[in-house]
């Protein structure tokens, strides 16, 4: 594959028809049922990663704001209106909330689109499942019980499920409507409060939601936004004493400040972090199924994505075949405009990630590695990087070893399935892998010794709508998402032993 590092990958942003949400301008956050300035006055801009302008300013809330928001979610914690809600009711709210991002599904999904820089088609189907997460978990408020346990004569002893109180969330740019309800569904689900941080740079979606919320019978209060930096707003939430637990989605390093920042007051922390993900095509595979499932797992959303297959082992007997049929189906994914129909990869989402990955394939070539193809901008203008692929690699690169977060793969060959289960786990993260194979022995054998919270064989990046848990080993985090698992995770279980 050959790309011209002269050619413009879309067209001039006046073509794109813009939400009216973004087009209005300068946002508020959301405390209290109200739109609400940041206490300081100032603001942080969201930015259009293919025209690298502004499109509108978010607040840069800080300590001040996010002690108003937890206050405000404390009381509404407490308030009969939410507190005293019966199981069935509260339900019924979450159903309210599905049908809302189903009616709004399209805007929500051009926002992200036009904020972040994700194709039209992948955040469209983010949403899709953010209204079946919200509609699993609108199914549980009935069903979250405890057990009646064996006391003895006289006695009687059972456990409650309850809420833990106030939740902070944070979560990645990379895909806020798609990491979002996973994490604020089973925790409203399960009685909690909530305050919202989301990422500062892809904040508008979010704000969006939230004026969308207060359309349905959730309390206010119940749900509080307040955007501004990790380092201002963010690190005052997972501090604040008043919140109980932190749900936090990110890189690995952030995830590791963030639980130390919560040793201090003993919060639950679940933290989703980063990955660096092997995909690995036997010789008995189908080459052309693998071959698009390899490459869209490493440059779908232009590579920003946690579960990314960065690093590509094929064996060693078909390497020159596969190679060939991946360059192919490499050129489907050159970046182009977000909104534009069959648009499989956009930009980058801002100008850090873009010079992140510029710098990644500077060290990469310093360390010896051959640049397949790729390797370069696109345009003059926007973060757009055309798909890369490098080999004559070796573990100790650090384009191997660490997170790129960009559209960049790593191909290794592999001589058997011991040489291919021993070079997949020589990582630190373990977030998720794909196999590619058609015996079924194999494919069970691989599931089991692959060290990752999720497997996908002959597939890639299946995610679960809320009934499977999802989650890392090693340094890819802490506790899970999803299913009754991740629900758990929002909850307490106080035993009550009485005497008759």
């Amino acid at each position: 594959m050959t790309v011209s590092a002269n050619t413009a990958p879309v067209a001039e942003a006046t073509r794109r028809d813009f939400p009216a949400f973004v087009r209005a301008g300068d946002r508020m956050m959301w405390i209290d049922g109200r739109r609400t300035a940041a206490v300081s006055g100032r603001t942080l801009p969201n930015t259009d990663p293919v025209t690298e302008q502004a499109l509108a300013s978010v607040p840069r809330g800080e300590a001040a704001d996010v002690d108003a928001a937890v206050k405000a979610a404390s009381k509404a914690f407490t308030d009969p209106a939410w507190a005293d809600m019966s199981p069935d009711r509260r339900g019924r709210i979450l159903n309210q909330i599905a049908d809302v991002i189903e009616e709004h599904a399209d805007e929500l999904a051009t926002i992200d689109s036009v904020n972040m820089g994700a194709p039209r088609m992948l955040t469209g189907r983010m949403l899709a499942e953010a209204s079946e997460i919200f509609r699993y978990y609108a199914g549980w408020p009935t069903k979250l019980s405890g057990v009646s346990v064996p006391a003895g004569k006289d006695r009687m002893a059972y456990t409650r499920k309850e809420p833990l109180g106030v939740v902070g969330i944070i979560w990645g740019w990379n895909g806020p409507m798609g990491q979002l309800p996973g994490k604020l569904a089973p925790a409203l689900a399960a009685g909690n409060t909530i305050v919202l941080k989301p990422a500062e740079t892809a904040s508008l979606s979010t704000l969006r939601l939230a004026e969308l919320l207060a359309a349905t019978d959730l309390p206010a209060g119940v749900v509080n936004v307040v955007t501004g930096l990790g380092s201002e707003a963010g690190q005052a939430l997972v501090a604040h004493p008043g919140v109980a637990k932190i749900a936090f989605t990110g890189s690995t390093a952030t995830g590791k400040a963030v639980q130390r920042l919560a040793t201090d007051t003993l919060k639950r922390v679940t933290l989703e972090l980063g990955g660096k993900s092997p995909s690995v095509v036997f010789a008995d595979a189908d080459l052309g199924t693998a071959a698009r499932g390899v490459a869209a797992g490493f440059l779908g959303n232009a590579g920003q994505v946690c579960v990314a297959g960065s690093r590509v082992f094929v064996e060693e007997s078909i390497r020159d075949e596969f190679v060939e049929k991946l360059l192919k189906t490499m050129e489907a994914f050159t970046p182009g405009d977000p909104l534009a129909q069959g648009t499989l990869a956009g930009p980058l989402s801002t100008k850090a990630q873009f010079d992140r990955v510029g710098s990644y394939l500077d060290i990469a070539r310093q360390e010896g590695a051959n640049v397949v193809t790729g390797g370069e901008r696109l345009g003059d203008h926007g973060y757009f990087f055309a798909p890369t692929l490098l080999d004559n690699v070796r573990p100790d690169m650090r384009v191997v070893r660490e997170e790129v977060f960009g559209p960049v793969g790593v191909l290794t060959t592999f001589t058997d399935i011991d040489d291919v289960i021993a070079q997949a786990n020589d990582t630190d993260y373990g977030l998720a892998a794909s196999v590619w194979t058609t015996n079924l022995t194999t494919a069970h054998r691989m599931a089991a010794a692959i060290e990752a919270g999720t497997v996908w064989v002959n597939t890639w990046a299946e995610m679960s709508t809320g009934n499977l848990p999802f989650g890392g080993y090693k340094q890819s985090g802490l506790g899970r998402e999803g299913g009754l698992e991740g629900l758990d995770t929002y909850t307490q279980v106080k035993a009550v032993r009485i005497a008759l």
